[in-house]
């Protein structure tokens, strides 16, 4: 404790360093809740929760400001976890450690969580200020936002009374969202069997590692790496060689984040195992020179490893890594309607065997109209079901259509621009934010996105800028004061 205590503005830092101790892994929000709503309690302020445990804790108005409109702050409780692969390191029950560097806050091998707890810690100095001119103030904290959107779902109308929606979810200081993509996964199941490693055979550990990772909807068009892809190609390049048969798959982790890491253990006759090292050393180089620009961490590594006690039917092993191979994965179309924005994106993102038989390809599309979205969807259905295997889809939720004529959205710019002397960028965003649910349960919101920088978020070189988080402050509690 006590590392962001000497930051500015305070009380925020010292609310995010508190934040950062207790665990809140999605689906696992428990110890955040009550947190939460013994902070509540302590400040004497109105707390309730719904029946997923989403949070609602109101301030009244400042005198003076009783005819304001009641304004809702939200964020979500949950982080994403990821960690480098060699932190160790229980999610579940050890607090995230920050550490400065710099101009940024850091963690020390895993995510920070800033994503969305610098939010929380905007949501509590606002309740605790004596300082700030507001109306009515509700703080909403949803449950599950990074992993299925599941307190925005099961938020019922009723639980909320204000007309206007700030959601501070958003990681670029100077720009405001009005818009965001809606998204679906589609996830491939392989039925496999296994069956015994063939006689002379030497085992092999190919390893990816040192990508940039990050959010699989903000960043899909970074070109950045996807462990998932350099893996399988390094397996496709092998095979038109060398008899391998595969033993394990395992790469990527969430959903929404890039893959960052994956390893495969592979079996090669004896014979062939200076040959299989030779040929991976030069193709392995040739994708070095590929992303030596955008990904100058990358790390591909091959070495004997323990003979595995089984590899999987060479059919499905043939099934798996050309539908791999062939699944799309990247920037499939930029938007006609708003320059520069990504309009349609899938994202292979992880790869897993499962129990005795089964691997599980997860993906995940995203796209500003849902007709592209679905498309995307079913383009990644096709790829698997062709290769046999078993495809399903999440319900996806539903993008968030800007509203350029909003009065909100008026009041933050005129703010932004009285604060800074410049105009900020009006925007969608690429990413699925909860607003576009919050629309369905309460048509009549007025909503707009805004937060501080957040750089590789969900990604252990997840970093939070502090001259940022400072502007962020200051636009945040002129935004209220002027919401007369």
């Amino acid at each position: 404790m006590n590392i962001l205590t000497h930051l500015s503005p305070q009380p925020l830092f010292t609310y995010f360093e508190e934040i950062c101790h207790v665990p809140r892994p999605s689906k696992k929000e428990e110890k955040i809740r009550q947190y939460l709503l013994g902070f509540a309690k302590t400040n004497n302020l109105v707390a309730k929760t719904d029946e997923v445990g989403n949070v609602l804790i109101t301030k009244p108005a400042i005198p003076g400001m009783e005819s304001a409109p009641t304004v809702i702050l939200q964020t979500h409780m949950d982080m994403v976890c990821e960690k480098n692969s060699d932190k160790v390191f229980d999610f579940d029950n050890d607090a995230i450690e920050p550490v400065i560097d710099g101009s940024w806050v850091k963690a020390n091998g895993t995510t920070l969580g800033a994503d969305c707890g610098i939010g929380i810690a905007a949501q509590l100095a606002v309740l605790t200020s004596d300082k700030i001119k507001h109306g009515p103030v509700e703080c909403l904290i949803t449950v599950d936002e990074e992993t299925g959107l599941t307190g925005a779902f099961a938020l019922k109308p009723g639980f909320l009374s204000g007309s206007v929606l700030l959601n501070l979810d958003s990681e670029d200081e100077g720009e405001i969202f009005i818009g965001c993509a809606g998204g679906i996964d589609t996830i491939a199941t392989f039925a496999c069997e296994k069956t015994a490693v063939p006689a002379s055979s030497a085992a092999l550990k190919i390893s990816v590692s040192g990508l940039s990772g990050g959010h699989s909807g903000d960043d899909i068009h970074k070109n950045r790496g996807n462990a998932n892809k350099i893996l399988t190609r390094i397996l496709i390049e092998l095979s038109k060689e060398i008899q391998l048969r595969l033993a394990d798959f395992n790469g990527g982790n969430l959903r929404n984040a890039i893959a960052r890491e994956a390893f495969a253990i592979i079996t090669v006759p004896s014979g062939k195992k200076e040959l299989a090292t030779a040929e991976f050393n030069i193709f392995s180089a040739a994708v070095q020179t590929e992303f030596e620009r955008n990904e100058p961490g990358l790390k591909m590594k091959i070495g004997s490893v323990e003979m595995p006690g089984f590899v999987i039917d060479e059919v499905s092993q043939t099934k798996l890594i050309h539908a791999l191979n062939a699944c799309p994965h990247g920037v499939l179309e930029m938007s006609t309607r708003m320059e520069g924005m990504v309009e349609t994106s899938t994202n292979l993102a992880s790869v897993k065997f499962v129990g005795d038989n089964k691997i599980v390809v997860t993906t995940s599309q995203r796209s500003e109209l849902e007709s592209r979205k679905l498309m995307a969807a079913s383009m990644v259905e096709s790829v698997f079901e062709i290769a046999g295997a078993q495809v399903e889809h999440s319900d996806g939720y539903p993008g968030w259509m800007p509203n350029p004529d909003s009065t909100v959205l008026k009041k933050v710019v005129e703010s932004y621009e009285r604060l800074f002397g410049n105009k900020p960028v009006v925007r969608s965003i690429h990413a699925g934010l909860e607003c576009g649910l919050f629309l369905e349960k309460y048509p009549k919101l007025d909503m707009v996105s805004f937060g501080p920088t957040i750089k590789g978020a969900h990604s252990p070189d997840e970093r939070l800028d502090i001259e940022t988080t400072q502007k962020f402050w200051k636009h945040l509690a002129d935004v209220l004061e002027s919401l007369k």
